[in-house]
């Protein structure tokens, strides 16, 4: 064997180290992508949940003012059990359920000037607000951390890697126009 058999061995070697690091690093970086992913989506859950607790409480408040639909209670009873096996699709349904509930609240509670002055749903609003916010912040992290996944499921090379082992995009929460208005809150 001569030198440069010697060489070429080598060098074939070192590219075939070097392409298999690069797929292995690709591959290592969308498992990181879609940990932070899911663990963002169980941030959003976790603050849909209070959001429900916080509406069910603003029910209790509103319920001694005004004779409010028993079926609303039901539905944000029922929302709460979805949350916990809900994918971003069913998190963006969720989403348009509990503002509308929201929005019906707050309806109530206008026509109420003693509700309004109330402290305890003035301190239920500002919570409510407060989870608003975080709902939104844990929504735009989670469509920053899909959109470098879908990038990488689109672009060369990792969308090789992608399609050998089966990656599919991830799905954005969308909360559709109405996320865009924060519920009014203030009385």
């Amino acid at each position: 064997m001569d030198i440069i058999s010697i060489v070429l061995i080598v060098v074939v070697v070192l590219v075939v180290i070097g392409v298999a690091a690069a797929a292995i690093g690709i591959y290592n970086r969308f498992f990181s992508l879609k940990n932070s992913a899911e663990a963002t989506v169980g941030q959003v859950k976790v603050a849909m949940k209070k959001r429900l607790d916080m509406i069910e409480q603003l029910l209790g408040a509103v319920k001694s003012y005004a004779t409010f639909e028993k079926e609303t209670l039901t539905g944000v009873t029922e929302m709460r059990a979805r949350i916990g096996s809900a994918g971003p699709g069913d998190l963006n349904d969720l989403e348009r359920e509990s503002r509308s509930v929201l929005g019906r609240l707050l309806a109530v509670a206008e026509n109420y000037p003693d509700l309004k002055t109330s402290q305890t749903v003035q301190n239920l609003m500002g919570a409510i607000q407060g989870v608003e916010d975080e709902i939104a912040r844990h929504r735009y992290t989670y469509n920053n951390i899909a959109q470098q996944y879908n990038t990488m499921t689109d672009t060369i090379p990792s969308n090789l890697i992608a399609g050998v082992m089966g990656f599919k995009k991830l799905e954005y929460l969308e909360f559709g126009e109405e996320i865009e208005r924060v519920p009014t809150i203030a009385f």
